[in-house]
């Protein structure tokens, strides 16, 4: 197997962007560092066949799909509606779409970063749900526009297009104090991704606003998927911990498998516990009763992200910019 680009800026001590520059004829690159970077790819075996497909894929944006535990992106519909608002906007410019997903604990991460580096793609929009810092980090090197969509990292200079998960947690909050008039309880996802954490934010806030201390809320740590949700609920009811009279929930599915468990053991939603999610998932307008949540125009977020990155292939941007989408609250009758 020949050398990779990767391989070929820690031989040479440059960097892998200059490496990039050099073996697809950019500019940015002395023409005698040029030169040096062809030599010893060439003496190395480096496959230069990839680099044609430069001239196939010119407007081509990547939507690159991070899984990590895979608990929060199983759950499909969530982002076909981000994808289809990108598709939309590429449509629109003429641009192609093309879709990969990244298993952490499968694929080879440095070889899909080889392929990208070459594939001559116009930007990449990275969905960074499950994505940490480092990895984005790897992303940024490919000298190419990139947009984070659904989080947002503090140490990154890179434009995102995110959930203002904060706000909406916040609103959730506030409508339960106020049906109840009780301190609302938590139900706390066991993996934990910066949109969880932003949403914690705004729960909390919301209680010391009411003048409850936040210490007093009753917390359950549940699995983020339906199934995971119930069974971890059930247990936690036949245990006979404390039961708060009013729950926020990190995600539909954690409240939809919550609300399952609670009607099991005999408590009538929301008589005996109002629930409320987060994310508007199509089954939350079905399952008894239907379920009290925060809509996320995601369609919408995906056009964003997509306007974002075609501005900055048309205009190299000095400066990241972080764009919020704000949120909703859905009333039904889970509340």
């Amino acid at each position: 197997m020949g050398i990779t680009a990767k391989e070929l800026s820690r031989r040479l001590n440059l960097s892998e962007t200059a490496v990039s520059m050099a073996l697809n004829n950019r500019p940015g690159v002395s023409q005698e560092t040029r030169e040096r970077v062809i030599k010893e790819a060439e003496k190395m075996g480096y496959d230069f066949s990839r680099l044609s497909m430069k001239k196939n894929h010119a407007r081509t944006i990547y939507c690159v799909m991070w899984r990590a535990h895979n608990a929060i992106l199983k759950y499909a519909p969530i982002f076909s509606e981000l994808t289809d608002g990108i598709m939309d906007e590429c449509r629109k410019h003429e641009y192609q779409l093309r879709t990969i997903q990244i298993y952490e604990k499968i694929d080879n991460f440095q070889q899909t970063l080889e392929d990208l580096r070459v594939s001559g793609c116009a930007g990449i929009i990275l969905l960074g749900t499950e994505i940490t810092p480092d990895i984005c980090r790897d992303f940024l090197t490919l000298s190419v526009p990139v947009v984070l969509l659904d989080t947002y990292f503090e140490s990154l200079e890179c434009s995102c297009v995110l959930i203002n998960n904060t706000q909406g947690a916040y609103l959730a909050t506030g409508y339960l104090i106020d049906r109840t008039q009780k301190q609302p309880g938590y139900l706390k996802s066991s993996y934990r991704i910066e949109n969880f954490e932003e949403r914690r934010t705004g729960f909390i806030r919301t209680i010391r606003e009411h003048g409850m201390s936040a210490a007093k809320s009753i917390q359950h740590e549940l699995t983020p998927s339906k199934e995971g949700a119930f069974s971890d609920m059930l247990e936690i009811l036949d245990r006979g911990d404390d039961i708060a009279r009013c729950y926020f929930a990190d995600n539909d599915l954690i409240a939809i498998g919550a609300i399952r468990a609670f009607k099991l053991r005999g408590y009538k939603i929301p008589d005996d516990v109002a629930v409320i999610g987060f994310d508007n998932i199509s089954e939350g307008k079905i399952v008894e009763p239907s379920l009290t949540t925060i809509d996320i125009p995601r369609k919408f977020m995906g056009q964003l992200a997509a306007r974002q990155l075609l501005t900055q292939i048309a205009n190299p941007i000095s400066h990241a910019v972080k764009i919020e989408v704000s949120t909703r609250i859905v009333k039904r009758f889970s509340v």
